[in-house]
């Protein structure tokens, strides 16, 4: 925490440079790069002594939250499987402070002024998909734990587009937990810790039933490869690999298409990988042995619709994939991770059938920007539908030279600024 006002304030560290070093360690980028993300943090400042004027705490609090890009292992969290992610240079940052409630006052500038009584835990069925709701149930969560929650403010600027692909629910229940984790918990909290209170949080209190990818890459941070088969415990490796040394460019394609109404689509997923999983007598399909899962296919047929069949060869498909992905970074294979990325994306089409809303053939926006995407890198990098899928966005590696050409065809074809080229942030959720 800093001192709010005076000498030696947060406005006086932030404008003579006091940070650039802490702002260079998470952002990943040269010390003499850091102005930028200073004036973002003073910006924050400003806002909260706006729109807070009653708040006494003499000292305030810096944090951040980045979104995330999944890279491999599409919709395989959720049965257990491996993952490969990321976090992202973009990012939800809080200037935060105790203000002596029992209410969190939460302003996100564009959006305006968020209050939630401490008072009332249990989920409220009209903040269903709200922020409201990731604000009271990370504090529920922990609560329940035996943290005393205490109320605070906070004045809040994201520049992770909602519906965006990059998880900015997963981010904002990232920022919550660092801010109450920093203020109320000592810092006992860990990423992995912090992340499950997200997911929890997504679960039950906004009504998203996630898997645990999203929170524990925008959490943990840099690029990362996670088992999930021990789900109390996964396993977490950080990968040392820059995408731009390999002569890529990461990007992200927004296909202009809104996720809203896509919750049962992203329901029936999980459920009909589980109906798979449970004609073995198992809850999950990571604990089902993949040879008889091949085995079994015509039995399979007779008693499950054939997407759900399909699904489940996605998941074994794909949760392999993710391990090969992960070795191939790790060797320094970079053309063999791109091939492992556009066999993904290829199974998403062909079986997972997450590219579009089942019966809704007049909206296949995902399968344009894919098309798009296909045309503008002509037989070179790779992509794939990227995150959730149905609607959002497209990941897309691009060779470093093709990147002004792949820029022009998809803002050209879908609207300025829907390509964003991305770095990944070697840092998660964070204090400054």
């Amino acid at each position: 925490m800093y001192k709010r006002n005076g000498k030696d304030g947060i406005t006086e560290i932030l404008s003579g440079g006091g940070l650039d070093s802490r702002l260079a360690e998470i952002y990943g980028v040269p010390e003499d790069r850091t102005a930028a993300y200073a004036q973002r943090f003073l910006k924050a400042v400003e806002g909260f002594e706006k729109e807070f004027p009653d708040n006494k705490s003499k000292e305030i609090g810096l944090f951040t939250a980045p979104g995330r890009t999944e890279i491999g292992g599409n919709h395989t969290d959720h049965q257990l499987g491996c993952v490969l992610a990321g976090s992202v240079d973009m990012d939800i940052i809080a200037a935060a402070a105790p203000n002596g409630r029992d209410d969190i006052r939460f302003y996100s500038e564009g959006y305006g002024l968020i209050s939630v009584n401490l008072n009332r835990y249990v989920p409220q069925m009209e903040e269903t998909g709200t922020t409201a709701a990731l604000i009271r149930g990370v504090a529920a969560k922990l609560a329940s734990e035996q943290y005393p929650v205490l109320g605070f403010d906070a004045y809040c600027i994201s520049d992770v587009p909602g519906g965006s692909g990059l998880s900015s629910s997963a981010a904002f229940e990232t920022l919550i937990g660092n801010i109450v984790n920093h203020m109320d918990c000592e810092d006992r909290l860990t990423p992995v810790q912090i992340a499950k209170i997200g997911q929890y949080t997504e679960n039950i209190y906004f009504g998203k039933p996630s898997g645990l990818m999203d929170q524990m890459a925008s959490s943990v941070g840099g690029i990362i490869a996670i088992d999930f088969q021990d789900k109390d415990d996964p396993k977490i490796e950080k990968l040392d690999y820059k995408f731009a040394d390999s002569g890529y460019a990461l990007c992200i394609v927004d296909s202009r298409s809104s996720h809203e109404d896509l919750t049962a689509d992203y329901a029936a997923i999980p459920e009909e990988m589980g109906k798979i999983a449970a004609y073995f007598g198992k809850d999950v399909l990571r604990q089902v042995p993949e040879e008889e899962f091949l085995a079994a296919i015509p039995q399979l047929r007779e008693k499950y619709p054939d997407r759900a069949v399909l699904r489940g060869v996605h998941f074994f498909k794909d949760n392999r994939r993710a391990q090969e992905e992960a070795q191939a970074l790790r060797d320094g294979d970079f053309d063999a991770f791109l091939a492992l990325v556009n066999e993904s994306g290829q199974s998403s089409v062909m079986c997972l059938q997450n590219i579009w809303q089942n019966g809704n053939s007049d909206n296949q926006a995902m399968a344009v920007a894919l098309a798009l995407c296909e045309e503008a890198l002509d037989r070179t990098g790779a992509c794939r539908v990227h995150g959730g899928g149905f609607a959002g966005t497209v990941q897309a590696f691009v060779p470093n030279d093709r990147l002004d050409h792949f820029k022009s065809v998809i803002d050209g074809a879908l609207g300025a600024g829907s390509c964003h080229v991305l770095s990944i942030r070697p840092i998660g959720g964070a204090v400054v």
